[in-house]
């Protein structure tokens, strides 16, 4: 039986779910609508905190004391599951009117090159100054960013990097202290955050935190939509071509939620990773975005563990002139297969064509063999290891 939808008169999560049910765009899922009913929830709330703002006291409306601290927020949501469930669909249909003016939606690891670069920022003006170096930099930095925006919602919450583990436990707590609403994607529950990661000892009170002050709700279920719009696409395009870019277009765009995407720069080992169009879980980018430039095996991995579902356009035929672009393009399929990173391409020919002669055309048949295998429904079903 469907979990009911109880009716509503103004805006939020539950009506925009409604109204894209009844334009026949998604389907009865009582799984997501039980997240539904509590990312509502955290709605009326942030709507009756604007419906009635908390005065400042005396003091502060005489003049005597500084500006109040902002009104708390309701805490927030963590929804995690596997990658396919919807998450990104729920994140839209919450955001999409919450009722704050101050609100900002990006995804998790962009936000954190964000703060790690004002911290260096902030680092460098008072040692500019002659300052001698704060003792707790985050706090700061956290109360900006609170004064900035008073509702996040990050995109696949994940931690890969030892510079992040240590200072999210500061930073969000001071984000909270400040008031902040949050609301988080993820593929992993709280507790397998960083998992194995080094020095994760100094890294779990963060999970308690988030334990203690996000309400964490789990999207499970055993319908992964994802894997349904993949199977209606070609997933090997060619001849190249029109047709074979609008195909890549559209397919970015179902398995994005329609979204057009947007440039993202990743960073790993102190370098930048352009990728051309993203959006939640899909990356895009043109052959020579990745295999004319000097990116190796660690730029790769970072695209895998950021997207589930990559699509590349324009593959050409390769040979002797071209062994630089092979070499990138092989370390690139091996990454994405050993991730288990859904792909997308449209090429100038069969995948035995691209690369016949030439040093190391001998073991770029195992290239061809990864490329077929990952067209294969039994790898559609694998699940992306992040």
């Amino acid at each position: 039986m469907d979990t009911p939808i109880p009716a509503t008169s103004g805006k939020g999560p539950v009506a925009n779910l409604a109204l894209r049910r009844a334009a026949g765009e998604i389907h009865a899922d009582p799984v997501q609508e039980r997240i539904v009913l509590r990312l509502q929830a955290v709605h009326d709330r942030l709507t009756a905190m604007a419906a009635h703002p908390a005065r400042p006291g005396l003091l502060a409306r005489l003049g005597l004391s500084g500006a109040p601290k902002p009104v708390p927020g309701p805490h927030g949501l963590y929804i995690w599951g596997p990658v396919g469930r919807g998450k990104s669909m729920l994140m839209d249909l919450f955001f999409a009117d919450a009722p704050v003016a101050k609100k900002r939606r990006v995804h998790f690891h962009e936000f954190m090159l964000e703060v790690q670069e004002r911290l260096h920022r902030r680092r460098e003006e008072l040692a500019a100054k002659g300052a001698p170096p704060e003792s707790d930099t985050i706090v700061p930095i956290a109360k900006a960013i609170a004064a900035e925006t008073r509702l996040l919602c990050f995109d696949e919450f994940q931690v890969t990097n030892i510079a992040d583990a240590m200072i999210l436990g500061r930073l969000f707590e001071t984000l909270f202290e400040e008031g902040i609403t949050v609301i988080a994607t993820s593929n992993r529950a709280p507790d397998d955050l960083y998992k194995n990661g080094l020095q994760r000892d100094r890294f779990l009170p963060f999970i308690e935190l988030v334990k203690q002050r996000l309400e964490v709700l789990e999207l499970g279920g055993d319908h992964d939509y994802r894997m349904g719009r993949l199977r209606e696409f070609d997933l090997y395009l060619t001849p190249l071509g029109k047709w074979a870019n609008e195909k890549l277009d559209e397919a970015f765009r179902a398995l994005s939620g329609g979204s057009d995407g947007e440039p993202r720069v990743l960073r790993t080992q102190g370098r930048d990773v352009d990728v051309p169009r993203a959006a939640p879980g899909v990356a895009m980018a043109h052959f020579l975005d990745w295999c004319a430039k000097p990116m190796g095996a660690a730029d790769f991995l970072c695209i895998a563990d950021n997207f589930h579902t990559v699509i590349v356009a324009d593959i050409p035929k390769m040979g002797p002139d071209s062994q630089d672009k092979a070499v990138r393009f092989v370390t690139m399929i091996d990454t994405f297969y050993e991730k288990k990173v859904k792909f997308i391409c449209s090429a100038a020919g069969s995948p035995q064509s691209l690369y016949p002669t030439g040093d190391g055309s001998f073991e770029f048949e195992r290239t061809v063999s990864r490329l077929m295998e990952m067209q294969s429904p039994e790898y559609l079903t694998l699940e992306h290891i992040a």
